[in-house]
């Protein structure tokens, strides 16, 4: 079955194929240790104060806190995007793609990091990680990293595998790379679909607390869908974070997946 889901992924292109192994990575095909924010939170606070991030002026400890995370860009419709969240006052966390995204995009990376996101990894060409032999999983993890650093001066810290897909040899190659993986709870499966509206309704639907928020804005329907999100989940009472900021004061290590 990974054999042919191999040869089937082998582009950077979201297909419905890409859709369905997203699925079975998150529905028990894998078992995954992974380890939620207020455990970090809980571990941080009593940690050495050399290994935390700072609070700011969010404490996930007492606030309802989310975090909207993005993959796969930049794209041409990441300005439109960093525009709604500058409105919005909105700080989100972009897992970039390194060919044909940060590569083509340099300046958005850049805005980005200049705008107070957090900017992290989401692997050079978007090859599966566990389909792939180590080397070739360790180059998928460099290169964006090396990239990335040239423009905002200093490497990610975060990463999240391609479809969630993740192992024991991934989470190794992750840890000498000083990367930590992050997964998430909530997604809109904007992949399947450009109404702005079910997107957002599946967002609203699905977060709660804690949540971690997969959307991506390669996709046309996803963009127009953000305000309306972050119109609901205000009401609500949540407060947006970065990932880094759900996590704090507990930081996330190199190796080990949070979601």
């Amino acid at each position: 079955m990974k054999r042919r889901a191999s040869r089937l992924l082998s582009t950077t292109t979201f297909t419905t194929v890409a859709a369905l192994g997203l699925a079975m990575a998150l529905t028990g095909c894998t078992k995954l240790e992974t380890t939620s924010p207020s455990t970090v939170r809980n571990g941080g606070a009593a940690a050495n104060s050399a290994n935390q991030v700072k609070l700011g002026t969010v404490d996930c400890s007492r606030a309802k806190c989310v975090a909207l995370t993005f993959d796969a860009g930049p794209s041409e419709n990441s300005a439109r995007l960093l525009d709604i969240l500058k409105d919005e006052k909105v700080p989100a966390t972009f897992f970039t793609l390194g060919k044909n995204h940060i590569a083509k995009y340099p300046e958005l990376v850049k805005r980005m990091d200049a705008e107070g996101h957090e900017v992290a990894s989401h692997t050079w060409s978007h090859k599966i990680l566990t389909d792939i032999d180590p080397d070739e999983a360790r180059e998928e993890l460099r290169r964006p990293n090396e990239a990335i650093e040239k423009l905002i001066g200093h490497k990610p810290t975060l990463m999240r595998p391609p479809q969630g897909r993740t192992n024991d040899e991934v989470n190794k190659i992750s840890r000498e790379e000083g990367l930590s993986e992050i997964l998430w709870s909530v997604t809109a499966k904007d992949y399947t679909t450009n109404d702005s509206a079910l997107i957002q309704k599946r967002v609203l639907d699905q977060t709660e607390r804690d949540g971690i928020i997969l959307l991506h804005d390669i996709y046309k329907g996803t963009v127009p869908a953000v305000p309306g999100i972050i119109d609901g989940l205000k009401k609500r009472g949540f407060v947006f974070v970065t990932v880094p900021q759900l996590l704090a004061p507990g930081k996330a290590e190199p190796g080990k997946v949070y979601r």
